[in-house]
């Protein structure tokens, strides 16, 4: 595991409240053109993760995968998982909050 991903306090507030709901979720990010930069909250068993991609560690105990392309142009960069007002992905479980999960970026040395 790479240990790659951190959350702000706001965005565990917000995880805490999805899994008092929901129950256990999981992070994708895939940089794709429809989520772009949200990361997406799928409940845990609901998103199949697929063979290319990338578990980059855990926020507030929940794991946070990466599709295995989008880790290639990332794979420097340590993600920061933040909350910003707005509407969350339409498959994804902040949706409905008025609030989106965001990813910010970090750039981290080659061995990083």
């Amino acid at each position: 595991m790479n240990h790659k991903v951190s959350a702000t306090e706001a965005a565990l507030e917000l995880l805490a409240e999805i899994c008092r709901d929901h129950g256990p979720v999981l992070f994708h990010q895939s940089g794709g053109c429809c989520d772009g930069s949200s990361p997406m909250c799928y409940p845990a068993g609901e998103f199949v993760v697929g063979e290319t991609d990338v578990l980059l560690g855990h926020v507030g105990g929940m794991p946070v995968y990466i599709s295995g392309p989008q880790y290639e142009v990332w794979k420097h960069t340590d993600l920061i998982i933040d909350v910003v007002p707005g509407r969350g992905g339409m498959f994804s479980l902040d949706n409905g909050t008025e609030r989106r999960f965001l990813t910010r970026s970090r750039i981290c040395s080659r061995d990083g």
